[in-house]
């Protein structure tokens, strides 16, 4: 979280930047490998390797006054009470919002576990609500039998807005050496290979509130797709590991086009497929 990364990002053609997950202590993660390139996206097992809010503080304080788009600071946590600490603290060094990661498919006691059902997500959320007065966005898996009832828990519990989705829990194993490649054996795959399932959770959640389509978007194609299936943001993750910051600029520049060939205007194809 460098000033000059800040910098980089929003002179790419990002319109938000949000932070990696910040954890109330310090933490190291998973030994290498904790990343596998795939044909088809990304399998990454880091294991929230972080500074803790304390450094992340200090840190951002130092960039935020070189960067002119909204920052969303990612909040995690063993319980709903260190999430919302840790959103507090996030709140009160600047960021525009919160989003709180209720889905990491690979790191024990984190994501998963502490927003894995409608009760779970009503005491995540609520707790966070009544530490923050800045927009809260809550991050969902794909993982869960019924997403819409998940995604609904947490907007009635106070979020402003769902992040559709996480990566999807995943592994991969060498042939050769008949072992897993990640150290943590499961991951979280990214990527193309998940478009088709960000899009129908998109879909599914479009109705409940505003939702940010995050999960395979590579092309302009791709951003336009989330936007069809109801996505009011689109986010951006894999896509710069693979293709570099030029992708912010070759989207925006395609989805101009596509709207100019269309005759519509981006608040138009919103949630156009769903009629």
């Amino acid at each position: 979280m460098t000033p000059s990364l800040l910098k980089r990002v929003e002179r790419a053609g990002a319109g938000a930047v949000t932070t990696k997950t910040i954890l109330p202590r310090p933490s190291r993660g998973y030994e290498n490998p904790v990343v596998v390139e795939l044909p088809f996206g990304m399998l990454n097992a880091m294991g929230l390797p972080n500074p803790g809010i304390d450094e992340f503080e200090r840190e951002f304080r130092e960039a935020r006054g070189s960067i002119e788009i909204p920052v969303i600071g990612s909040a995690g946590g063993n319980t709903p009470e260190e999430v919302a600490y840790v959103a507090g603290r996030l709140q009160d060094c600047g960021v525009d919002a919160v989003e709180l990661n209720a889905s990491c498919p690979h790191v024990r006691g984190h994501g998963l576990e502490v927003g894995s059902t409608p009760e779970l997500m009503r005491e995540l959320v609520s707790e966070v609500r009544r530490n923050v007065k800045i927009p809260i966005i809550v991050k969902l898996s794909p993982m869960v039998p019924d997403i819409a009832s998940l995604g609904r828990s947490a907007f009635e519990s106070g979020a402003d807005a769902l992040n559709a989705i996480n990566t999807v829990r995943a592994m991969y194993i060498d042939v050769e050496a008949m072992t897993p490649v990640l150290s943590n054996k499961f991951g979280g795959l990214s990527g193309p290979a998940i478009r088709p399932i960000a899009v129908r959770c998109v879909y599914e959640l479009a109705g409940i509130c505003d939702v940010i389509g995050t999960g395979g978007v590579e092309t302009w194609r791709d951003a336009v797709e989330m936007m069809l299936a109801g996505a009011k943001a689109v986010g951006i993750g894999t896509a710069i590991y693979r293709r570099g910051l030029e992708v912010f600029e070759e989207i925006n520049r395609g989805l101009e086009s596509y709207l100019l060939k269309k005759g519509l205007s981006l608040r138009e194809i919103i949630g156009r497929a769903r009629g």
